[in-house]
């Protein structure tokens, strides 16, 4: 099936509870899952989530001051609460040729448990290469920075994208704590990165790939997905 008749588009969760080996608690950002969920759902999508080792999502306690009763209504859900937070798929168990797209949710979380997992990547790719769209938000992006094609590029070399910021990693105080910064491992990587002013709603799209800027930029990237998936159907 073309990516523009498939109807179900994979959400990809961190399992990663604390900062490394700090004592601070860490995880999904709850708003940058339900918005985008909310909004694909709407659009007739169908959402399944994974993360790399499947089961448990923890939240980012932060993230719990920045919701409103959209993301309260969404995150009191038996649905999302039982396949997303409690019984997320495993990469095991995701078959690539029924989805879309493929969306990385953020929080500092995915700092540790996205950029090195085999699996994901090996999804991420196999959704690009028949023609769906790699998707992220914010921390998100850090799934993206190791996913390479068959030549041996890395997918995001020469391409324009966004992420969180080192800007806002030093408004929101982490800039000590996070093992690297998302916007230089893109620019190493032959990536152009793009940003606007700090915690401002920004997605950018490059041919099959979409990201946001930060958590507020959920719901962009998820209205720029639908529309290049209604319009190539």
């Amino acid at each position: 099936m073309q990516p523009a008749t498939l109807k179900r588009i994979l959400i990809v969760l961190t399992n990663t509870t604390r900062y490394g080996e700090a004592p601070e608690p860490t995880g999904l950002w709850l708003g940058e899952a339900t918005e985008f969920a909310l909004i694909v759902q709407k659009a007739g999508y169908q959402v399944d989530y994974v993360s790399p080792k499947g089961g448990f999502v923890p939240l980012d306690p932060r993230s719990m001051k920045y919701v409103d009763e959209e993301i309260m209504a969404f995150y009191e859900t038996t649905d999302f609460r039982q396949r997303a937070l409690t019984h997320s798929l495993k990469p095991s168990q995701v078959d690539p040729s029924e989805y879309a797209a493929i969306y990385y949710a953020g929080g500092h979380g995915v700092m540790w448990d996205f950029p090195d997992n085999s699996e994901l990547q090996a999804i991420a790719t196999s959704i690009y290469n028949q023609g769906g769209y790699v998707t992220s938000v914010c921390h998100g992006i850090a799934g993206l920075l190791n996913i390479k094609m068959a030549a041996g590029d890395y997918l995001i070399a020469g391409r324009r994208i966004t992420g969180f910021t080192k800007a806002e990693e030093v408004l929101a105080g982490k800039k000590s704590v996070v093992p690297f910064f998302n916007q230089d491992a893109a620019e190493q990587r032959g990536a152009t990165f793009l940003k606007r002013r700090a915690y401002r709603e920004y997605a950018v799209q490059d041919g099959q790939l979409i990201t946001g800027q930060n958590p507020f930029s959920a719901k962009a990237v998820a209205r720029v997905l639908v529309q290049n998936l209604t319009k190539s159907m």
